[in-house]
């Protein structure tokens, strides 16, 4: 349990935890493709600029705030949207797979029941754990590819009502609020 970040069950943190599964073998490689993280970094940043302008006249996703003074590398492309369970279970019958990546608050999980927080507390991170879908998102990722996961978006869009919108919410800065 320690080794897989304290989890007894996915996504169930009974424990702070840590993961290390490196040996020696998988060392040597990762240490050879470290040398092309760079050039990946700056594929996925092009692949996010990519999704934001696909996305930009959505109005039905909110895509990552990205501050000005900093530089993700998106290892994930983490969206927002009101009805994110009915638009994965349309992604995945269309054949295109999205994750959802930390749906539990971590003032939520066992491991930090020391802290006291109730889970009536801290509302933002409450709702955005609802929320959140992350899209594919890898260096190789084809602009083509792309397009057809925001064309089903799109489509899931028009059979699904704009109520669930969260577009024109003021945008948690996640950064800002951090303790």
């Amino acid at each position: 349990m320690l080794r897989d970040h304290g989890q007894a069950e996915k996504y169930y943190h009974d424990m702070e935890g840590y993961n290390g599964r490196l040996d020696a073998i998988q060392a040597g490689i990762l240490a050879t493709k470290l040398r092309h993280l760079p050039e990946w970094n700056a594929q996925r940043s092009e692949r996010a600029a990519e999704y934001n302008r696909l996305l930009a006249d959505s109005g039905f996703v909110t895509c990552p705030y990205e501050p000005s003074w900093s530089k993700a590398v998106y290892h994930l492309y983490v969206v927002r949207t009101r009805d994110r369970d009915a638009m994965m279970k349309h992604l995945k019958a269309k054949g295109i797979g999205a994750g959802i990546h930390y749906p539990i608050p971590l003032h939520m999980q066992k491991a930090y029941s020391w802290l006291h927080y109730r889970p009536m507390d801290l509302p933002a991170a409450r709702r955005l754990a609802t929320e959140i879908v992350s899209l594919p998102m890898f260096p190789q990722l084809t602009v083509e590819q792309q397009v057809q996961v925001v064309r089903e978006i799109k489509e899931f869009t028009g059979m699904s009502e704009k109520r669930h919108s969260v577009q024109g919410e003021p945008v948690v800065d996640l950064a800002a609020t951090a303790v």
